[in-house]
């Protein structure tokens, strides 16, 4: 094996390997690491921002981003907990409708789709920068939140509602189902599927894409549209773990999100990037967050090491992509 292919495999595989020397020494500095129990605490904990995240691959590999998915998966929950306890009504139209659990939860993902729509439609029709019309998203989307909560939280959901975020299947918590089966889903979609094969083309050389007669137009807005169900998704996890709908819920997530995609190898360039990748960075972040929290690392220094691992991860992109050009 020469020095070329051998970088090239260090590359392919440097998310791997990252985790993998991560758990080695993790263990030999935390007794609590390598357990059952604190697994499974890894993954639960990683479910939400998975979720986000896989959301995030499908746009950034678009060649957008999308600073709302955190704002989204806060509203999509306080519509989901505002209609399961009180209802729909509609005073001028004497309507008045109440929703059962799996109908709020349908609700929920709907509102996140909805909202990604209006990225995408925004982003296409108007040509606005995808930065510009997420960040407008962004403060939309808190602002219905905070009318529709009353800026208090919704509480007392009910068992049922709660088995989406603290229910377990078979030994396994419920949300690390949900991560596995979205997961499992975006790869097959993003590997095998047609709608996959054109959102690489598009990421990669959109002037292309569209002299091929691709509809990029439409394909963009699918892409936005599937963050924003995603983040719902998100949302209905958050807001069943916690038995409450908080009006500030989903603060700050999507710079989670984006630094687990970046870390997963997915370029901020556009065209280039997996799923599978993006699962291996957020279990990085995870195990991370873990470890540092069972060193008893202060609060502070975890963010400035998350911060300078997520620098690292961009920069290595960057000189990657310098090689590839030139």
């Amino acid at each position: 094996m020469n020095s070329e292919t051998l970088s090239a495999n260090l590359n392919r595989f440097r998310s791997l390997l990252a985790l993998g020397l991560m758990v080695i020494a993790l263990s030999f500095l935390s007794d609590q690491f390598l357990t059952a129990d604190n697994g499974f605490n890894i993954l639960r904990q990683i479910s939400v921002n998975l979720c986000l995240s896989i959301g995030m691959t499908l746009v950034i590999v678009s060649g957008g981003i999308d600073l709302s998915v955190g704002a989204i998966l806060g509203l999509a929950g306080a519509v989901a907990a505002g209609l399961l306890k009180h209802g729909l009504s509609i005073p001028s139209l004497g309507v008045a409708l109440v929703f059962t659990t799996s109908g709020a939860i349908l609700a929920g993902v709907l509102v996140g789709g909805a909202a990604g729509w209006a990225n995408g439609f925004v982003i296409t029709r108007f040509r606005l920068p995808p930065f510009v019309a997420t960040l407008g998203m962004l403060s939309i989307a808190r602002g219905l939140t905070m009318l529709w909560t009353g800026g208090f939280p919704i509480t007392g959901l009910g068992d049922t509602f709660g088995a989406v975020g603290t229910g377990s299947f078979l030994g396994v918590p419920m949300p690390v189902w949900i991560m596995a089966a979205m997961a499992a889903l975006f790869v097959v979609v993003t590997k095998k599927s047609r709608f996959g094969r054109h959102l690489y083309a598009v990421g990669g050389n959109e002037r292309a894409a569209r002299l091929t007669g691709l509809r990029v137009n439409r394909i963009k807005i699918a892409v936005y549209t599937l963050a924003g169900a995603l983040a719902g998704v998100a949302g209905l996890i958050v807001t069943s773990r916690l038995d409450s709908a908080q009006p500030n819920a989903g603060l700050g997530y999507e710079l989670d999100s984006i630094a687990a995609v970046v870390i997963g190898g997915t370029s901020l360039s556009g065209g280039r990037g997996t799923v599978i990748g993006t699962v291996l960075g957020c279990l990085i972040i995870g195990v991370l967050n873990n470890g540092l929290f069972l060193l008893n690392v202060s609060p502070f220094w975890q963010q400035v090491i998350k911060g300078g691992v997520i620098l690292l991860a961009v920069a290595i992109d960057k000189m990657n992509s310098n090689e590839r050009d030139a």
